[in-house]
Order: C-alpha cells, then structure tokens, then sequence
C-alpha cells in the first residue's frame, strides 16, 4: 500500500492531515513537524492510521509520496533526497526559486520514474488549472491573466510580504519580463464576498508554470492583492505577527483568445479560504497519484491531471469556483 508523507504541519498541513483522514482507503501517513508537541497533539485527534515521524528527514520512512507544506524557500533540498530514493513529491511552494528549481529536477524525477507536482496551492495550482480549463473553450490562446486575495496562515503571510516587494516575472510578447514588485496597480473584481481590489505586480510563479502549456500566447501575468500599507511597508519587517490564518480569499484568472475568428474572454474565479483550498487541492492532486490517474511526470497541476476531471473533484468540497458573472459553476 502507498504511504505518504506530510512535511509540516502549518496552516496547511494541519487541515490536509484531517482531510487525508476522511479518506476510505486508510494509507499509512507519517506526519512531521520542527515543532513536535505539534505533531504530537495532532496525531491524537486522527486516524490509527497516522504515525509521527521521529526523523527529520522523512523521507527515509517508507513513503511513496512525500507532501510537503513547510514555510517557502524550504522545499528543493528534501525534495531533491526524497527523489532520488524514488519517492513522488508535492511541493505547496508558490516561491519562484522553488518553483525554478524543482522543475530543473524532471531528468531526476524521469530517471527515478516518479513525479514532481509544483504550485500545488490555492495561486498556483488552482488558478492554473482553472486556466486551463478555461482555455478549452477557445481555438487559439492570447493572453492569460491571473490575480489573487488573501493569504493563508503565517508563512504564507510571510511569503506574500517578501513577494510584493520583489520583481513579477511575466510572459511578455515572447520572452520573459521582469517588473517592479508594487508596480502596475489594477483594480481587480474578484467573486463576492471579495469584491474589487487593487492587485500590483509581484513575485509569483503561475506564469512559469503556465507558459509550457501555452507557448503561443503572448501575455500571462499575474497580480497579488495588496493594502496601501502592505506597499509601503514591504521593504520593513512585517510590523505585527500575522494571523494563524487569513481568513477567506479569492483567486481571478481571466482568459483571453479567439473562438472561430472573434476575439472573446472568459473569467473565472474561486472563492475559500487559501490555506482550507490548499489543503482540499493537496488532497485532490495525492488521491490521483496514489489511485495511478497520471503517470509520472514533472510540472503544475494543469500540465499533470485533466483539468475537467480535476475540477469535478474540487467542486464538491468547500471552494466555491464562479463564472465571471458571479453564477456558480
């Protein structure tokens, strides 16, 4: 039987621990955290089925797929050991060295014959899927733009904070750009109870994990909702503790292309708390590996899975996926 493995035990990985516990098949899940009277307590509310790793490197129990949820900017060195023993890896990472690197380690993960699911999130990981699908509708794709709200728990806080002040990598005409993080303020509608929002340019991956997939468009950016107090105080530390968790978010991927010769657009959205909509694509992305849906392979989401099949899945749990217009999809 597949056993999996869960590195950290945040926002995120907490909810994907008791989610993993709903599932019929009762797998072997070994839980680790730096903080192990967190594991500890953690294990005492799950399944018989749930084991705290008492080693750091927890890829050497016998695990077949290794989730990793830790804080970005900690994801490429387990991840490269994890491989090389032959073990399947989810990183929930929306950092883009993480992203960069671990896609450089597809030779590795084709030589081991196992896969390597990148941005496996709220943004990324959902939003690529979205378009993805999304771009089913059209004959020819021309430019895909991406924005998100809210963040998760206090890592990805962090992480939001550190990207708003660091460079946007785009699509741009045919080569990559990079941009001023804070730059580019567009007011962004977002499905209720969001709403509009002012989105700037920031460090985020979603178009280095969607370019393979449409080689031929000739934009895709994507924005991050940001206070005038979030800008201002980007280059600081971050000047109060942020929130065990965020609260509720929204992501907008906005599609834009030709359909038997007339330009149109499609917009979809989705609505949920990041770090619950982490957790619940998390839990979609390893039923299909464990239940073999995909061979092995390296990239986002949307280059992985079908993307019509996956978001039949995600429907029926708590994220609720809206067209433009605001009608549930």
């Amino acid at each position: 039987m597949a056993s999996i493995g869960v590195l950290g035990l945040g926002a995120v990985g907490s909810q994907l621990a008791h989610l993993l516990s709903t599932s019929k098949n009762k797998t072997p899940v070994f839980l680790y955290d730096a903080n192990i009277s967190k594991t500890a307590s953690l294990i005492d509310e799950l399944e018989e089925n749930f084991f705290a790793s008492q080693n750091p490197r927890i890829e050497d129990e016998e695990i077949s797929i290794l989730i990793i949820t830790s804080p970005p900017g900690q994801h490429l060195e387990v991840a490269q050991r994890a491989i090389k023993k032959g073990i399947s890896v989810i990183s929930t990472s929306d950092r883009i060295s993480d992203v960069t690197g671990l896609l450089k380690l597809k030779p590795l993960a084709d030589e081991k014959n196992v896969s390597i699911v990148v941005g496996a999130g709220f943004s990324p990981g959902l939003t690529c899927v979205l378009a993805h699908f999304a771009a089913k509708e059209f004959d020819y794709i021309d430019e895909i733009h991406i924005a998100k709200d809210g963040t998760g728990g206090p890592a990805c806080a962090k992480q939001h904070h550190r990207a708003i002040k660091r460079p946007s990598l785009d699509w741009w005409d045919g080569k990559w750009v990079r941009r001023p993080g804070g730059s580019g303020r567009e007011l962004v509608w977002f499905p209720e109870p969001v709403a509009g929002s002012d989105c700037y340019r920031a460090a985020l991956p979603e178009a280095l994990l969607l370019q393979p997939l449409f080689p031929d468009s000739s934009r895709i950016t994507s924005r991050l909702s940001a206070t005038r107090q979030d800008r201002f105080t980007a280059w600081l530390p971050m000047l109060t503790p942020p929130h065990n968790d965020g609260g509720i978010g929204a992501v907008r991927v906005e599609v834009r292309g030709r359909l038997e010769n007339e330009r149109t657009t499609r917009v979809l959205g989705a609505v949920s708390s990041p770090s619950t909509a982490t957790a619940i694509v998390v839990q979609t992305i390893t039923e299909m590996l464990k239940g073999t849906t995909i061979g092995p392979s390296t990239g986002g989401i949307a280059s992985i899975v079908d993307s019509t099949d996956f978001l039949n899945i995600i429907k029926q749990s708590a994220i609720k996926i809206v067209e433009f217009d605001g009608s549930t999809k």
